[in-house]
């Protein structure tokens, strides 16, 4: 199966590339992970809205199902703690089904892909050729 890796190298863009693949991977009713450090504390409360929390040595894991008020948060969210990320999310690591957003959305890695999500991711990142590093591979 497909696989895509994508690493973003220019900490201008905007999140809309995000939110465009968070609509088209993301589904009510997929399980969810969503993990945060321990310090976060607002971030680990707002994740505690859609599962149950549990401590993980440096950082708390939330498992949950992805409802609509959680697709409804990602697209409408714009976090304004920059000044370590230009972050696409309050989240530092969100997991669903074949789909991860690392490192506050910054890392994205898409497993099993069928070959039109990879001509869907594609065309997403057309128009940031040289924002971004990305790995198209097949195992």
């Amino acid at each position: 199966m497909n696989y895509i890796s994508v690493q973003m190298t220019d900490n201008t863009v905007s999140s809309s590339w995000w939110k465009k693949l968070v609509r088209h991977f993301v589904k009510a009713g997929d399980e969810l992970e969503i993990r945060c450090w321990k310090e976060e504390a607002d971030e680990i409360r707002a994740a505690s809205r859609y599962g149950k929390p549990t401590d993980d040595k440096n950082e708390v894991s939330v498992r949950g199902i992805v409802t609509d008020k959680f697709l409804l948060e990602l697209s409408d969210d714009e976090p304004t703690d920059k000044s370590i990320y230009n972050k696409m999310t309050k989240y530092f690591t969100i997991n669903v089904k074949n789909f991860c957003s690392a490192h506050y959305g910054t890392e994205i890695y898409i497993e099993n892909l069928p070959e039109e999500d990879i001509l869907f991711v594609e065309d997403v990142f057309s128009p940031f050729e040289d924002k971004f590093s990305i790995s198209i591979g097949n195992y």
